[in-house]
Formats: C-alpha cells, sequence, structure tokens
C-alpha cells in the first residue's frame, strides 16, 4: 500500500533514509557524507519546507519513502529509499509511479553523480540527465543545496520537462 506520510511516520522515515544512504559510503565525496546521513532536523527542514513524503507499507511496516516537493513550475522527487532489505523489489518504482500520477508538472529529480544506480533506476523510467549547464540552473533555480551538493550532483528530467525545454 502507498500513502502519504503523517507526523507519526517521522521516525520510521527518518530510519529508511539512513538505513538507504548506507549506499552511499565509499561513493559520493566524503565531505557530503555524514552520519547519520539525514540527521532528525534536516529531515524536519525538509518536510517545513514543503516536501511531502509518500511510504510504501507492508504488513504494517513501511518499506520505501520517496518525498514530492512543488516549487514554481515544477515538481521535485526528493529522498527516494527503500530499506536494504526490501530492495531490488520494485518499490521505488511503485512509489515513482504513483506520486507521477499526482502531478501535472515536470518532473525533476537530483541525484549524486556517482550514485550510476540512482541514475540507471530513473532513466529506465524515463528520465533523462540534463546537461552540465542545465543541471547547475536547475538546482540552483529548485533546490536548496549548498554548493558543493551543485558541484557532485546531477538532474534529471522527465518527458514532459523535455517537451517544455527543447534543446536544453
Amino acid at each position: 500500500m502507498i500513502r502519504r506520510c503523517d507526523d507519526r511516520d517521522f521516525d520510521n522515515i527518518y530510519a529508511i533514509i539512513n538505513d538507504a544512504a548506507s549506499a552511499y559510503r565509499g561513493v559520493i565525496p566524503s565531505d557530503r557524507l555524514c552520519e547519520p546521513y539525514m540527521p532528525k532536523e534536516e529531515l524536519r527542514h525538509e518536510m517545513d519546507d514543503g516536501v511531502e513524503f509518500w511510504v510504501y507499507e507492508e504488513a504494517g511496516a513501511l518499506a520505501g519513502v520517496m518525498g514530492l516537493q512543488h516549487v514554481r513550475d515544477v515538481t521535485l522527487i526528493r529522498h527516494a529509499y527503500t530499506r536494504t532489505a526490501s530492495q531490488k523489489r520494485g518499490i521505488g518504482a511503485l512509489l515513482l509511479f504513483h506520486l507521477r500520477e499526482l502531478v501535472d508538472t515536470p518532473v525533476l529529480v537530483g541525484t549524486w553523480a556517482d550514485a550510476t544506480w540512482a541514475i540507471r533506476f530513473y532513466e529506465k523510467h524515463g528520465f533523462r540527465v540534463v546537461s552540465l549547464e542545465t543541471k547547475e540552473l536547475l538546482l540552483r533555480k529548485y533546490w536548496k543545496i549548498p554548493e558543493r551538493q551543485v558541484e557532485t550532483s546531477v538532474v534529471l528530467a522527465d518527458a514532459s520537462w523535455w517537451e517544455q525545454n527543447a534543446g536544453a
């Protein structure tokens, strides 16, 4: 079952994100990796800043989480994670499909440039990596992230964004 999160889910969202983010160890720049990967204060800030979290729940346990954030004229997919023990079962794909059904604006995703598995996942689901120049413009326009994260990330866009921005 996929459902929108509420405050009762906070600790579970926190646990899923930090469990799944263990995949970043040794992959993303060490200066961007902290322990925990996302502290509770940062998660609370993301929620207060408009990230709506959705979860995949099975047998009463939360197995995956994905955020949706409406910013100006686009929707961002934010903080997409599946518990390590539940990965490779299509949970991320189900969440992504569900969230994309909820919006009528172009969808953008930012992820670490060295997280090749994440990039492949989004490409498998119809997203394409934007150019380096466009990435920097989009990250500065739609995200609130440190400059170092801009340098070490990529942005992927769905078909509707590409249709509106032909040649980008």
